[in-house]
């Protein structure tokens, strides 16, 4: 599986830089741009979930006390999991449905849409199921009803958000301020100090000297992130497409990289802080983290909700507002459900996600020349 995945992984890389340098000035807008401000603030929201709450204060321990990782310290190890180079996948999605897929219509094909709305269901679910399963570290003691039960609430405001595009726009700025607002938070409650957040800053600076052993999986573990970051690649590209605003190639590139990597790299430090000092995340703190948790699944489930229930018309106008909300919260919450007490895993997802770049691959090769005319 690893082979199949660092192959995808340096063709694809290879294509955005090809891409970036031949089209580099060629204006980018999607179907329903909007202002830059709301397209990031829903690039953001859309592109991540709760793992980037739930997910740095465990893998720290693990990249300190593990031999693999030992030739970085545990931020910029986190850091590159989750920001900067892994960004360049929406890049390549985002310039295809922007530019290539108005002309040919590939995702029409119904071998390609069906494997893609699957692949957009499923992972939708394990956001989900991320939930579900990280749940009791934060909530001590938390009974299974109740998580059980969270969750399908949580699953089922999604679907609502779903319904209207207006709520997708306002929960996306939202959460992001609320986001920020946390980092703040954090940063005041764990007394290191803007010293102390300067140092973790730097410590940050090491993966962009090590930039190259975050290209290709370090181990099983990096390899599922990055399967994680394929699966969603295709329809973050796809969704997030529709928002651009006229963006410049190189423009839309840079601002993939560097804008939703800022404050990553805030939150990521802000946590180390409380890691190296040994500070237990509790009380106050603690709910915030859920809160804003449960927001970016929301965030993730609502717009990737709406993308897939427009695909294979599964929407509001055909089914009335409570048989899409019905519906949609049945398949999702099932979903959710199979990730928990089936052995389905998001890297079959990712491998289903490569199948269709290569698909996309061959065929655009073969209509290349409706592309020249």
């Amino acid at each position: 599986m690893n082979l199949i995945l660092s192959t995808a992984i340096l063709v694809t890389t290879l294509t955005s830089l090809v891409l970036v340098l031949r089209y580099r000035n060629t204006r980018i807008e999607g179907s329903v741009p909007v202002p830059f401000v709301t397209f990031l603030a829903i690039l953001f929201t859309s592109g991540l979930d709760v793992g980037l709450i739930m997910f740095p204060l465990v893998d720290f321990q693990t990249f300190a006390t593990e031999p693999d990782y030992a030739f970085s310290n545990p931020l910029a190890l986190e850091f590159g999991f989750w920001g900067f180079l892994v960004w360049g996948f929406y890049f390549l999605t985002t310039f295809y449905f922007c530019v290539l897929e108005p002309r040919l219509g590939l995702f029409e094909i119904p071998a390609i849409k069906i494997a893609n709305n699957l692949t957009i269901i499923g992972t939708c679910a394990f956001t989900g199921y991320l939930f579900l399963h990280y749940l009791p570290d934060y909530i001590s003691g938390i009974p299974d009803t109740l998580r059980y039960g969270g969750v399908a609430l949580v699953v089922l405001v999604a679907v609502v958000s779903s319904t209207h595009l207006r709520f997708v726009k306002a929960l996306s700025l939202g959460s992001t301020g609320l986001f920020l607002l946390l980092i703040i938070g954090a940063f005041f409650g764990s007394g290191v100090g803007l010293s102390g957040l300067g140092e973790s800053l730097a410590e940050i600076t090491n993966y962009f000297g090590q930039l190259h052993r975050f290209v290709l999986p370090l181990n099983d573990y990096h390899a599922f992130y990055l399967f994680w970051w394929f699966a969603w690649s295709i329809m973050i590209g796809q969704f997030v497409s529709r928002f651009v605003g006229g963006l410049t190639a190189w423009q839309l590139l840079l601002a993939l990289l560097v804008v939703p990597s800022l404050p990553i790299a805030l939150w990521f430090s802000v946590l180390y802080g409380y890691f190296t000092r040994d500070i237990t995340v509790t009380g106050l703190l603690s709910w915030a983290m859920i809160g804003v948790g449960v927001l970016f699944v929301v965030n993730s489930l609502d717009s990737l909700t709406r993308l897939y229930t427009q695909n294979i018309g599964l929407t509001v106008e055909r089914l009335g507002t409570v048989g899409y909300v019905a519906i949609n919260w049945a398949i999702l919450f099932a979903l959710v459900l199979s990730f928990q007490f089936t052995p389905f895993k998001i890297e079959w997802v990712g491998l289903v996600v490569i199948g269709i770049y290569l698909a996309i691959y061959i065929l655009v090769f073969r209509r290349r020349a409706q592309l020249v005319s």
